[in-house]
């Protein structure tokens, strides 16, 4: 009977041996790969649009430190799925990555739960919007209770980030071209189940968070990752897994950086020929595994000269990997260079949505957050508007607007992935424009009114919180094009041995964008301190004193000026020549 079955190249079960395309990986485990990350999302994504709150009222930080705190901790988390790629590429393997992170995320949501649950564990109830109290902010041994359990969930998450996805695709054959097709499906069932944790994170946890308590908050999130956890492991037997290599294709892309550095001082030979390669005949890969030589970035070419201090030709077996690459290993470097000011110039958009996680959800507590008579929507949820539109939006681009551009531009995805990325970025100029105005009215309804002063959900402004939907909303359109459009251009142009990894590109470049909030948020309070009764644009608790509007400005124009130095980076950059994937599943009917 087994000699029947179809062994799967490259992968094998849960405990070591081949893996048979009959009995493991296909939808089924694919699915539980996305329930997984569905749950991951459902625990998480509530702290990030929430956190500052919990700072601010519960832990006394000021607003301007509670947002930094946020974005210095959603930067971390996704800045950290870079190292954790490596390390389940070349230690763990995804799976263990994936139980390894869940399992530390329960761990440290348990231990904030427990902190929030006991006050001796955080600073005593105080009000912080009174000028006249002396509110005690968090330190000592109940810091580390915060930062250790939070920074431990930060890596948690990262390793979910980094493992989960690939780990998914994983479960398909890519040389086979049904399933093929089904790696593409695969991922944008990710964004749907990804979109359905976050709408639970934001309407259910978010919910408890205010309303039942953080203890509750934490508590309902430790559930969800660990039911995640559980199902993941219940599908352990059916798991194709990769096998784990001792290399990594990051590690092997620095390895031509530091060694082209070392071998700055030799001449490159005129023949790219005589430049090192591995023999194909010799190595069990298929042809595509190799990339051909292109005249471009040439220094990197220094990485794959072969040379001995006599020049001599040196045995490559003997050569360390920091100071001799293939050609294939530089030319994927020379991928990941050249991509580099793309990647660049779409970190701004996470410095914009950093700010619609921090600094629109406290404008929200001052605003009148009733749904109905009896029912008011925590401030918190309103990012929900962008993933609901999300959901909507996605299958409605893919089947009908995709088809629609198709008939003009005669590009197969309607419009490039790189025009999809500047739609996103244009669109998040208008956002944070449209975000200045409504806070503009909003200031203007609290002076009306003489509620400059008046405290945050006890005494709300005379305005709809509703108001902020406008900008969630335009962001959530910025989303669909932007942040999808950069994950199938680094997919598609990332080289076969850097496509594993190659959602790490999306989660540095977000991360990027909330550490540069953190550092923006400090500079403009510097830079305005000496011109505002307040000592800086951002300083304090109360935030109709401050001036957000001139903030949202801000950002609105360094979006507008970023946009242009995208299209000169966009013009610079050449598509590789690959064949894309629909071609080959046509060629193999």
């Amino acid at each position: 009977m087994e000699e029947m079955l179809e062994v799967v190249e490259g992968k094998v079960d849960w405990k070591g041996r081949s893996a048979f395309k009959q009995k493991h990986g296909g939808t089924k485990s694919s699915l539980l790969a996305l329930v997984t990350y569905g749950f991951d999302q459902m625990a998480n994504f509530a702290l990030a649009v929430n956190l500052t709150t919990y700072f601010n009222t519960v832990m006394h930080l000021e607003l301007a430190d509670a947002a930094n705190q946020l974005t210095n901790y959603m930067g971390t988390c996704y800045i950290l799925s870079i190292p954790m790629a490596v390390l389940a590429d070349t230690c763990l393997g995804r799976v263990k990555t994936v139980i390894i992170s869940g399992c530390l995320e329960f761990l440290a949501l348990i231990l904030l739960m427990i902190q929030a649950h006991y006050p001796k564990l955080k600073p005593p109830l105080c009000n912080i919007f009174d000028k006249q109290s002396h509110c005690e902010t968090v330190g000592g041994g109940n810091a580390a209770l915060l930062y250790v359990p939070l920074y431990a969930l930060a890596i948690g998450n990262a390793g979910i980030k980094a493992a989960l996805p690939p780990h998914g695709a994983d479960q398909f054959d890519e040389k086979d071209p049904k399933e093929a097709m089904q790696i593409s499906s695969f991922f944008n069932q990710l964004l749907l189940g990804s979109s359905l944790g976050i709408a639970a994170s934001l309407t259910l946890v978010v919910w408890i968070q205010d309303n039942k308590g953080w203890d509750w908050g934490f508590g309902v999130s430790s559930a969800a990752i660990l039911f995640g956890i559980v199902m993941f492991v219940a599908g352990l037997p059916l798991y194709r897994m990769h096998i784990i290599s001792g290399s990594n294709a990051i590690v092997q892309v620095l390895q031509v950086y530091v060694a082209a550095t070392r071998n700055r001082n030799l001449v490159l030979p005129e023949d790219p020929a005589d430049l090192y390669e591995i023999e194909r005949d010799k190595e069990a890969v298929m042809e595509e595994d190799f990339l051909p030589h292109r005249n471009i970035c040439r220094f990197l070419d220094k990485a794959a000269i072969q040379q001995t201090p006599c020049r001599q030709v040196e045995t490559p077996e003997a050569s360390s990997p920091w100071k001799l690459c293939t050609v294939t290993q530089v030319e994927n470097a020379k991928v990941i260079l050249s991509m580099i000011p793309i990647f660049c110039c779409t970190v701004n958009m996470s410095l914009c949505f950093a700010q619609l996680q921090t600094f629109s959800i406290q404008q929200g507590l001052t605003m009148d957050t009733k749904l109905t008579p009896s029912f008011k929507i925590p401030p918190a949820s309103l990012t929900i508007i962008p993933v609901f539109f999300l959901i909507i939006m996605a299958p409605i681009y893919d089947k009908i607007l995709v088809p629609f551009a198709r008939k003009f531009t005669g590009i197969p995805t309607g419009i490039t992935p790189l025009q999809r990325v500047g739609v996103g970025l244009v669109l998040s100029i208008i956002s944070m424009a449209v975000a200045a105005l409504v806070e503009v009215k909003r200031k203007g309804v609290a002076r009306d009114h003489n509620m400059l002063d008046a405290t945050p959900v006890l005494q709300p402004l005379p305005i709809s919180t509703f108001w902020l939907s406008f900008q969630f909303f335009i962001f959530g359109i910025a989303d669909l094009f932007a942040y999808v459009g950069l994950l199938d251009f680094f997919y598609s142009e990332a080289p076969k041995a850097l496509k594993s990894v190659s959602t790490c590109f999306l989660w540095s470049s977000m991360g990027m964008g909330y550490f540069l909030s953190t550092i923006i948020v400090k500079v403009v309070n510097s830079a305005t301190k000496g011109i505002t009764k307040n000592g800086g644009w951002l300083i304090g608790n109360n935030i109709n004193r401050n001036h957000l509007n001139l903030f949202y400005w801000l950002l609105s124009i360094l979006s507008f000026i970023n946009f242009f130095i995208y299209i000169f980076a966009t013009q610079k950059y050449n598509y590789r020549n690959h064949k894309p994937a629909i071609s080959a599943i046509d060629d193999s009917r």
